[in-house]
């Protein structure tokens, strides 16, 4: 399951101004669920499910072929930290009974127009639960409440009938298709693009 790039929009260096939760956040999700910002400590945890889970994320993830080492993974968690400074996004290991088991977060931030895109992935063994679900409610309840965004959106390939089921139960609407949005290795893909307004947000 997943859905965005995970995989950076350009930082802006004129939008570093301190904003209030733009750091990200942490939150117990039921009894087994856990959101907390990612941390280099993570790395190896991260490099290793990211191996399992290779083939399987390689459907519809396009930087499998950058991630192979514990270094990879040490980079994209400082440059995740990094873009969480600079208070353009942040990034949130999904802890399930303690084990990292998937990334969620906001992978910009613009605040001139107050927008954003959920950016997620998720195990193989860990679908079929609804940690997705409850982990985008949570990332949307900070936007909006917090962040005190007016738009975000979940974009996700045509055929990944999963992240749009993800979508469409947290009440995103389906705005459009653009069309050979991403390069997934040997071919593109269209874009599906499903959004939310802060007026259209219910806690």
């Amino acid at each position: 399951m997943f859905s965005g790039q995970v995989n950076f929009e350009p930082l802006d260096q004129s939008q570093t101004k301190s904003q209030p939760g733009a750091l990200g956040f942490s939150r117990q999700l039921g009894d087994r669920v856990y959101l907390r910002p990612i941390a280099l400590e993570d790395a190896s945890e991260l490099c290793n499910l990211v191996e399992v889970n290779r083939a399987y994320l390689r459907e519809w993830l396009p930087w499998l072929d950058s991630s192979r080492t514990i270094v990879d993974s040490q980079a994209f968690i400082q440059t995740s930290c990094d873009r969480a400074q600079a208070n353009n996004g942040f990034t949130l290991a999904i802890l399930f009974d303690g084990k990292v088991v998937g990334i969620v977060g906001l992978n910009y931030i613009e605040w001139s127009n107050r927008l954003s895109g959920i950016g997620y992935w998720l195990a193989q063994t860990y679908q079929h639960k609804g940690i997705m679900t409850r982990s985008c409610r949570a990332v949307l309840a900070h936007g909006f409440d917090v962040l005190e965004l007016n738009r975000i959106d979940i974009r996700c390939a045509s055929q990944n009938i999963q992240s749009q089921a993800v979508a469409r139960r947290l009440g995103l609407i389906y705005e459009g298709t653009l069309r050979d949005a991403e390069r997934l290795y040997d071919r593109f893909v269209d874009h599906q693009v499903y959004s939310m307004l802060r007026r259209e947000w219910s806690k």
